[in-house]
């Protein structure tokens, strides 16, 4: 378990190097009192496993910009990637205020040769929402210009890079707008967006935060996850306490039913992220949301293996997670 006395500690992300395991984590101080507030003051910490269960904090990845830089709020959740032609690229998520006291956020990245010291991009950011696919601030009551958590990943025909987007479509029911926004690049520098592989739905979702995607034992499966109060209400009647949710797929590429989503795992764990073992297995960490008096409570689990059963991605029994 990764967890810090001092801090908060809540979304994360990983890169293998092949001999370590590098954990990227979002965290802000506990003297905030408040947890709510650690979204407006969050940094992205680092510390490296060899096993995924102990771990070795090392020095912060990277803070927020300054005052006119598009992360001068905030650092959000990102991921982690390495190119061909030995670069680390970590793409993540700068939040700013925009005029009406509302929250903007778009995509940067930052590189590295070594995954521990970082230079952010000085052309940042290089993906926003555009207001046709995906919806800004002057075309929603939603509570914020929802365009964060980039997941990247290589073309599985070695055809560039993808790019999937936390963000919401321009029409639909308010909770049900959210939808995996689509980008590509030739090089990881440049990005081209393209309309998103999911589609709103009545029984859908008003953001699908922290996408992942995966082959988990030669099956395609999305992660994302959203509680019960920011989804439609029949997802709420279904699944009233779902936070974790999978959905199948015939290829990581899409498209993507988000109305066959199924939760894996309850509110008490939030963010779930899928890594394979260094045996191979595939394995879920997820960080502690909802205490037993109903509070946050934040620090990263260990790992709890996963496998399909059916048409189903589960948690083992054993882990005593929800499964259903």
């Amino acid at each position: 378990m990764f967890d810090l006395a001092d801090s908060y500690v809540w979304d994360f992300w990983f890169a293998d190097d092949g001999d370590e395991f590098h954990l990227f984590f979002l965290y802000a101080s506990r003297a905030l009192h408040d947890p709510e507030d650690r979204h407006y003051r969050a940094s992205i910490g680092h510390a490296v496993s060899t096993d995924l269960v102990s771990w070795e904090r090392v020095a912060d990845a990277l803070v927020r910009g300054g005052v006119d830089d598009f992360d001068a709020l905030a650092t959000w959740t990102g991921s982690t990637v390495r190119r061909q032609d030995g670069t680390w690229f970590l793409f993540y998520t700068g939040s700013r205020l925009g005029d009406d006291g509302r929250n903007v956020q778009r995509v940067g990245y930052a590189t590295s040769d070594d995954l521990y010291t970082w230079h952010k991009n000085p052309a940042n950011p290089v993906l926003e929402a555009d207001g046709i696919h995906y919806e800004r601030l002057d075309s929603t009551q939603w509570h914020d210009e929802a365009f964060r958590d980039p997941w990247v990943f290589a073309d599985p025909n070695g055809d560039g890079w993808h790019m999937y987007v936390t963000a919401r479509a321009t029409h639909g029911s308010l909770n049900g707008r959210g939808v995996v926004a689509h980008a590509v690049s030739p090089d990881l520098e440049r990005w081209e967006l393209r309309p998103p592989v999911s589609e709103p739905s009545d029984e859908g979702f008003g953001q699908l935060e922290v996408t992942q995607v995966e082959e988990v034992d030669g099956r395609a499966v999305l992660l994302f996850s959203c509680m019960p109060a920011q989804a439609t209400e029949a997802v709420r009647v279904r699944h009233p306490r779902g936070a974790v949710w999978a959905v199948p797929a015939d290829s990581v590429l899409g498209p993507f039913d988000i109305s066959a989503a199924q939760p894996i795992t309850d509110d008490d764990l939030y963010v779930g992220r899928l890594i394979r073992d260094r045996s191979g297995a595939w394995q879920l960490l997820a960080f502690r949301n909802v205490g037993p008096t109903g509070g946050f409570v934040g620090g990263i689990t260990d790992p709890l293996p996963v496998g399909w059963d059916g048409d189903r991605l589960v948690v083992a029994q054993s882990a005593g997670v929800l499964t259903a």
